[in-house]
């Protein structure tokens, strides 16, 4: 089993969207879809149908969109039971506007259970988390700051657990310095380029994995789009190419995708360039549909793409 922590929303998606979306009163959409999403609950999913037992751990509101949420968790055979419900608080809903080469600008809501996920929806759990544990965003609530999530990765790493994190961009500037605390904690971190340069202030994507390195973490796995992604240990760089897709459609979710798959490859053993290789599979199954997770649909699927990559 693998423990994967953080939220779960709906996502609104619409598309392809130009630069003058705002100038216009009315615009015809190639496609308009409600879809499922949240870094988490992507994550969650995709390992399900890779044939992982996942636990997933995180909060919905008392609401319709938190019944639909939930319903489609247990559909996807999602273990639930930590899935706290909150009463007088929504459910994250997510307005994704996706441009023409699938790239996307999302519009959320401050005051959602994803924006509200706290230290105390996660740590009655710890004790029956999995050996591996994926924290799926650092920076996602604004309940979680960085001590919050420190003594969190604290707590896991505590009990011998292996723990994975991801992140979104910085809510209030906060700097790799700022994260010196928790990254020896962290086993295996999964930025991109750009988030990654948010915390450091550089565009070199070498220099900024050695500072991450130097501050502690054990594995950087930084994912690069199109270019694939580099691993980096103290001891080793690797890169990885992309795996190649027919057309990209859609790039939501493909970061989670790729997270789910490195982690899905590391639990069964694969080395690190495989784990990468895997990876970029997943992801690759992502972005040739709309819709965070609908272009990954099995095992099957994803090996037969891998084996030929």
């Amino acid at each position: 089993m693998i423990s994967v922590i953080g939220p779960g929303v709906i996502d609104v998606l619409a598309g392809a969207v130009d630069d003058k979306i705002l100038s216009r009163v009315s615009s015809p959409m190639d496609f308009v879809e409600i879809s499922f999403g949240g870094d988490a609950l992507n994550e969650a999913v995709v390992l399900s149908r890779l044939g992982k037992q996942v636990q997933w751990i995180s909060k919905v509101g008392d609401d319709e969109a938190g019944r639909r949420v939930l319903n489609y968790a247990e559909e996807n055979n999602l273990s639930v039971e930590g899935v706290k419900v909150a009463a007088g608080m929504a459910t994250g809903i997510s307005i994704a506007l996706v441009d023409r080469s699938g790239e996307r600008r999302f519009l959320t809501s401050s005051k959602c259970t994803m924006r509200n996920f706290e230290a105390a929806d996660i740590l009655p759990h710890v004790d029956h988390m999995a050996e591996i544990v994926s924290f799926a965003s650092l920076f996602i609530s604004y309940s979680l700051d960085v001590a919050a999530m420190e003594s969190i990765f604290r707590r896991i790493k505590a009990s011998g657990r292996t723990l994975a994190i991801d992140m979104k961009p910085p809510k209030n500037g906060e700097t790799l310095e700022d994260l010196s605390g928790l990254l020896p904690c962290v086993d295996y971190f999964f930025p991109n380029e750009s988030e990654l340069a948010t915390l450091t202030g550089s565009d070199d994507v070498h220099n900024n994995i050695e500072a991450l390195l130097s501050h502690g973490l054990k594995c950087a796995v930084v994912k690069r789009g199109g270019n694939g992604c580099i691993i980096a240990t103290n001891s080793l760089q690797i890169e990885v190419p992309a795996c190649p897709v027919d057309k990209v459609i859609d790039t939501t979710g493909a970061g989670d995708c790729f997270a789910a798959g490195f982690l899905w490859a590391l639990s069964e053993g694969l080395s690190l360039v495989d784990c990468g290789r895997f990876a970029c599979a997943v992801a690759s199954c992502s972005v040739e549909e709309v819709g965070a997770v609908a272009g990954v649909k099995s095992l099957e699927q994803v090996m037969q793409r891998y084996k030929l990559f």
